[in-house]
């Protein structure tokens, strides 16, 4: 993009909101524009600010993140949507992606998993501003980098078997590998751990490990270090 991204975060517990908001500050090209810490507030701050993106909560004292998404949809309203929630239902999941959203994210919010979303935010609007016409292979291009589509598109996904078809950048053969690392292994690792085992880099090893929890057959922990930043754990789920 030739601009930043203006992004208004929206969280009712102000120490991570603050978290949020140092995050995005080591991101390039995201600038937070605001911080509502209710919905009514939030409301107000998306229609005045016309931000790009939302960061959006899903519980809060009056309501839900998913009742404000309903209205900003209804409202016609193009400030796009990523939730960051504790929120692990499916039921929950399905609405937000009905409701649109760009990105589904599960808290305790890690900095990578962040960076990752909104460098595939900020790609996606780079190609919408590109586009004067559409082919099928653009629309092909723009969905499969959008993470809330591919989640939608596999939302009984399993493990590398005959005849599954796996997500975009997930092999069957490293995929075994990670699997087998987990069947060795009975306590819990990191990616950099992971990505050593299996010969590959710790970005690849996260997105393998991210893949097999959202399938259930790993489990993701947080745990602190001794300077207290969240590191990202998995055992077998």
């Amino acid at each position: 993009m030739d601009r930043n991204i203006r992004i208004v975060i929206a969280e009712d517990d102000p120490q991570i909101a603050e978290i949020q908001q140092r995050f995005l500050q080591r991101i390039e090209g995201c600038e937070t524009v605001g911080i509502a810490h209710g919905l009514a507030e939030a409301q107000d701050l998306v229609e005045v600010l016309k931000p790009d993106l939302l960061l959006l909560d899903v519980q809060f004292p009056t309501g839900t993140g998913l009742d404000l998404l309903r209205q900003l949809r209804a409202h016609n309203i193009k400030t796009d949507v990523i939730l960051v929630t504790a929120a692990q239902e499916v039921a929950t999941l399905r609405e937000a992606l009905h409701g649109g959203v760009f990105d589904y994210i599960l808290k305790p919010l890690v900095f990578e998993r962040l960076q990752e979303s909104l460098l595939n935010y900020g790609r996606h609007l780079s190609r919408l501003q590109q586009l004067d016409s559409l082919a099928q292979r653009d629309v092909d291009r723009l969905l499969q980098g959008n993470p809330a589509s591919s989640a939608a598109s596999h939302e009984t996904p399993a493990a590398a078997t005959p005849g599954t078809r796996l997500p975009k950048g997930v092999d069957a053969l490293t995929l075994e590998k990670v699997i087998e690392v987990f069947a060795r292994q009975q306590q819990a690792l990191n990616a950099e751990e992971v990505g050593a085992e299996i010969g590959a880099s710790r970005t690849t090893a996260r997105r393998y490990l991210e893949y097999l929890t959202s399938t259930g057959q790993l489990k993701a922990e947080v745990s602190y270090g001794s300077v207290g930043r969240p590191e990202r754990r998995y055992r077998q789920g």
